[in-house]
């Protein structure tokens, strides 16, 4: 995935979100730039340009004008993405929304509608290539463990964690049964994204357990409140197979009919120890090869950053028909489609079955943006 040029991505929004597109432009400068950001107001847009260098405008039209970026980014709140979405596509211009691509249901089929046909759409849904996970979906698509049955995650919440089940499941658009319960528990939380609190003090947060049925498989949904934040709430991922099952960073399976055996995804993290090539991930290893590598080395990323990078340039060589869609806007809305499911089961008690949507199985014609 080198690019002759770097991407050249317009941003709509200059929130919190919007700062990790920015950040990630200005570090890896050789991949990635800004044409320009969309701010509601003269004054945000002052305070954007002094910060990040960047030109602003009061309007996607007008940025537009200025200079036409390669795609752009709606990271606005939920009920503004849709429409953003289908502005922006209404030029003509390819479009990176932010997850999910629309609030509620409802929403997600009026943007189907509006903008599915035209193959314009992709959503920022990145968790399918942090590097540990984009590890162990090599060595399940490789058929480690023979056919994937089940897959339990406990790390993040609704439609990213829906993401990982579908994928490793390879569940596809198939309909999903959902039945969910919260539980509360006291529990510290002394780190959030605005830092350290300096209180350790246990307060009531809720746990939500979900399981999904789908024809291939079944998943198994377990997030606790601030659990990305949270170092008292470690991650964990379970994959069982025909033929073994994936712990972790550990697979188990069968060498022959007699010979279970195991090994462990391995890391090769630089700048330990007396090792001065900077403090990095290099690559991940199974059994001997390389499963996984770092392809932005130099910039210091941390694993969440390497996944965003890897999603903008990938959506670069996508514009530029050299590559798959990195991640078709089908497959953002069947994630939260699920993932209302499991709000709805929470709220009414009751198991929930997910319909054939308008998107399911939604095939874009090869080149269909550019």
């Amino acid at each position: 995935m080198s690019a002759a040029r770097p991407g050249r991505f317009g941003v709509v929004g200059s929130g919190w979100r919007s700062e990790f597109f920015l950040r990630l432009a200005r570090r890896l400068p050789e991949r990635l730039s800004v044409s320009g950001v969309v701010t509601r107001t003269a004054e945000r847009g002052a305070e954007v340009e002094a910060r990040w260098g960047v030109p602003t405008f009061r309007s996607v039209g007008d940025m537009l004008a200025a200079e036409r970026p390669e795609y752009v980014i709606p990271s606005v709140p939920w009920p503004v993405t849709p429409e953003v979405t289908a502005e922006v596509a209404g030029y003509g211009v390819p479009v990176l929304a932010e997850t999910p691509p629309a609030p509620d249901l409802d929403g997600l089929r009026d943007l189907w509608a509006a903008v599915g046909s035209t193959g314009l759409v992709q959503v920022a849904e990145q968790y399918v290539l942090m590097p540990g996970h984009a590890a162990r979906l090599a060595v399940l698509r490789e058929g480690v463990i023979g056919q994937v049955t089940s897959v339990q995650i406990s790390s993040t919440h609704l439609y990213h964690a829906v993401s990982l089940i579908r994928h490793m499941l390879g569940a596809g658009f198939e309909d999903a049964t959902v039945h969910a319960r919260s539980f509360t528990a006291p529990l510290a939380d002394p780190l959030s994204k605005d830092g350290w609190s300096g209180d350790a003090t246990p307060e009531d947060r809720a746990t939500t357990i979900a399981t999904l049925e789908f024809a291939s498989g079944t998943g198994l949904y377990d997030f606790t409140d601030n659990q990305w934040w949270n170092p008292l709430r470690t991650r964990r991922i379970v994959v069982r197979g025909s033929l073994g099952e994936l712990v972790d960073d550990r697979v188990v399976r069968l060498a022959d009919p007699r010979t279970p055996v195991e090994s462990p995804l391995v890391r090769r993290q630089t700048g330990i120890d007396l090792n001065l090539e900077g403090f990095e991930l290099d690559h991940i290893s199974f059994d001997g090869r390389v499963v996984y590598r770092n392809e932005y080395q130099g910039a210091r990323f941390s694993e969440d950053d390497l996944a965003v990078v890897d999603l903008l340039c990938r959506m670069t060589d996508w514009c530029r028909g050299e590559a798959p869609e990195p991640y078709p806007l089908a497959e953002g809305c069947q994630d939260h489609l699920i993932s209302l499911a499991i709000g709805e089961s929470l709220r009414t008690g009751t198991g929930v079955t997910t319909g054939r949507e308008a998107w399911a199985g939604h095939a874009v014609p090869a080149q269909a943006a550019r």
